[in-house]
């Protein structure tokens, strides 16, 4: 039986035992090919030639920061949809937060467990091979066409991210019921023990911001989590 093919993670990082590392349990986990760039201009051409399956990519480079990398690929039609995690040496909630703004995956802080990184990594990869729903979703003026992965308000198309629009598709198809955080971070974000439910909120609030006047329709339940309103 033929095995499954390689999926290729670029790797741009300027630490080189932290290169080798994320190298190492990679190649030890198996099902990865591994590339790699030292300086953030070489990382984004090599992500726009290369098209890779997945991005680890470091905050703080030379040439070019790691957070202008993830605004240049997120904001173009080509690379939008690689997932992107970013690696810092911050630890701070401004750069966490502006690194999902920019359309970021996820975010891992150094010093990091390297098999976390890549059961992260799957995780994300698995939700990213899920099959779309055939029927369209409706909420009151927001539409969800799952076939062809866009988002309307009004008959007005709204870009996403990939995991913005899974949130919301998960929130419509359980609108009315209230989504602990935790369960949203095992079912949207493919984890399956609580890291950090902040990642919910940052996400949610960037989700309405998109949506304009109809994101109001994501009910924040305090101290639980999210709903979709029903009406």
């Amino acid at each position: 039986m033929q095995s499954a093919p390689s999926k290729n993670i670029l790797i741009v990082e300027d630490e080189r035992d932290v290169v080798d590392l994320l190298v190492l349990n990679l190649r030890k986990a198996g099902g990865f090919a591994v590339s790699t760039a030292s300086d953030g201009a070489t990382g984004l051409n090599k992500a726009r030639t290369d098209k890779p399956a997945f991005i680890i990519l470091d905050l703080m480079l030379p040439k070019m920061p790691g957070l202008e990398v993830c605004k240049i690929l997120k904001s173009d039609p080509a690379t939008r949809h690689i997932p992107i995690m970013m690696l810092t040496a911050k630890a701070e909630e401004i750069d966490r937060i502006v690194g999902l703004e920019f359309g970021a995956d996820d975010y891992v802080t150094k010093p990091f467990s390297p098999r976390e990184v890549v059961l992260r990594i799957q995780a994300i990869l698995r939700r990213g091979e899920a099959k779309p729903e055939e029927d369209h979703l409706t909420a009151g003026p927001i539409t969800i066409d799952p076939e062809r992965h866009e988002v309307s308000v009004a008959g007005k198309r709204v870009n996403l991210t990939s995991l913005e629009f899974k949130l919301l598709r998960t929130l419509m198809q359980r609108r009315g019921r209230v989504q602990a955080r935790d369960r949203l971070l095992n079912e949207v974000w493919g984890y399956e023990s609580v890291i950090d439910t902040r990642t919910v909120d940052t996400h949610v609030r960037r989700l309405r911001e998109k949506l304009g006047k109809a994101g109001s329709a994501v009910e924040t339940i305090r101290g639980f989590g999210y709903r979709l309103r029903e009406k």
